[in-house]
């Protein structure tokens, strides 16, 4: 019965936790404007493990990387990454990504009225790296400097970024 302790030890991991640091990295390719279908594959990834009814530990028990990449959409590299996820919790590629942008600037897009290339100029341009940091910037003033932010746009993202700042 050595097989159950170790597969006890992965369960803590489940098929969300796994999709969720999927679509992480996916977001942070995408933010980078890394190649489209680089991102795609990864969130493509994240939604089949996060819709599938079998643990993805157990099929990784099964039979590690090669057994995971029948499932369809995950191939050699993200085989690779699921294994690395479900071992350790989290995924050293994902860690590489976040060297020189911190994943917080991932929040950005969580506000109503901002997207992907408003975020990306917001943290180029205004070097907004979190929700803190788009408050105060806010707060002072500063949204309305935003290039394609309308006074409609600017509303929404207020009222939206204080609903997220109060719920979390």
């Amino acid at each position: 019965m050595n097989d159950m302790s170790s597969q006890e030890d992965h369960h803590a991991i489940g098929n969300a936790e796994v999709a969720r640091v999927l679509q992480q990295i996916a977001d942070m390719l995408e933010f980078k404007n890394e190649n489209q279908f680089k991102y795609r594959s990864y969130q493509m990834a994240a939604e089949t493990i996060g819709s599938m009814g079998t643990p993805i530990t157990e099929i990784a028990e099964r039979g590690g990387a090669a057994e995971l990449q029948q499932i369809p959409g995950i191939g050699k590299t993200i085989s690779t990454q699921i294994l690395e996820i479900i071992q350790s919790g989290k995924s050293p590629y994902f860690e590489e990504l976040t060297k020189d942008i911190p994943a917080t600037v991932l929040d950005l897009r969580r506000v109503s009225g901002i997207g992907l290339k408003t975020a990306q100029l917001l943290f180029r341009d205004f070097g907004i790296k979190s929700l803190a940091e788009l408050k105060s910037f806010a707060e002072g003033g500063g949204l309305a400097s935003v290039p394609g932010l309308g006074e409609k746009t600017l509303t929404r993202v207020k009222a939206s970024l204080a609903r997220i700042l109060d719920e979390g």
